[in-house]
């Protein structure tokens, strides 16, 4: 599933490469996307590129390729699509028959950002000592970032909802210009926050106070084998 952002930014390339034979530059992709940073294009590239939706091409320049369009672009790669998120998710959660139900509400990255926080789609059952007092949710872990942390690939996150954490709490951290969410240690470092993975690949990102929202804590995790 695509952000806003990363949608309006592929069209946008869709149609400036249908129009004059090449993709619009980094410039015009900013000022379409009315952000006030390249580095907030190269951020959305690079995602477009890892969700198989856009190719980057060798030792040209402005070279990019439209790879596939969205699903309610492509009304008839939908059923393809759609059945594979619900694979995907009802391979993660618990089965139990005793427990706490708790809404699984879509896939967070340990890696680079993907979508997360979207709607419900099933229930997990987890065990009720697992959550305190609140509103819990659930989300399927995606990405290596946070394998030294114990998450691995294919886990299901029990998060509980807040929006204040403390240093080093590993948390569902919101970035505003990417509209995109992600699961990392939090850092902060004078009037800055940094978002820390837990595998030496990854690098720690730092944003600004007003550029990280934080919606939620993590406090436990499943697993199947």
């Amino acid at each position: 599933m695509l952000t806003q952002k990363q949608k309006d930014l592929l069209m946008f390339i869709h149609q400036r490469i249908s129009e004059k034979g090449v993709s619009p530059s980094f410039e015009e992709m900013k000022e379409a996307l009315n952000l006030k940073s390249k580095s907030g294009i190269h951020r959305l590239i690079t995602a477009l590129e890892e969700r198989g939706f856009i190719k980057r091409l060798a030792h040209r320049a402005r070279a990019l390729e439209i790879v596939k369009l969205p699903e309610s672009v492509v009304p008839e790669r939908a059923e393809e699509a759609g059945s594979g998120r619900v694979s995907a998710f009802q391979k993660g959660g618990g089965t139990s028959k005793t427990g706490t139900s708790v809404p699984l509400m879509g896939r967070i990255a340990a890696g680079v950002p993907i979508s997360a926080i979207q709607e419900k789609s099933r229930s997990v059952i987890v065990p009720p000592e697992m959550v305190a007092k609140g509103e819990h949710f659930a989300l399927e872990v995606k990405g290596d970032s946070m394998i030294n942390a114990g998450i691995l690939d294919g886990d299901t996150v029990i998060i509980h909802k807040t929006g204040s954490a403390e240093n080093g709490d590993i948390v569902v951290a919101y970035i505003v210009e990417e509209e995109e969410a992600t699961l990392k240690k939090l850092r902060r470092k004078g009037n800055r926050i940094a978002l820390e993975a837990a595998n030496p690949a990854y690098e720690t990102r730092i944003y600004g106070p007003d550029q990280v929202v934080v919606q939620g804590r993590l406090i436990g995790l499943m697993r199947n084998y």
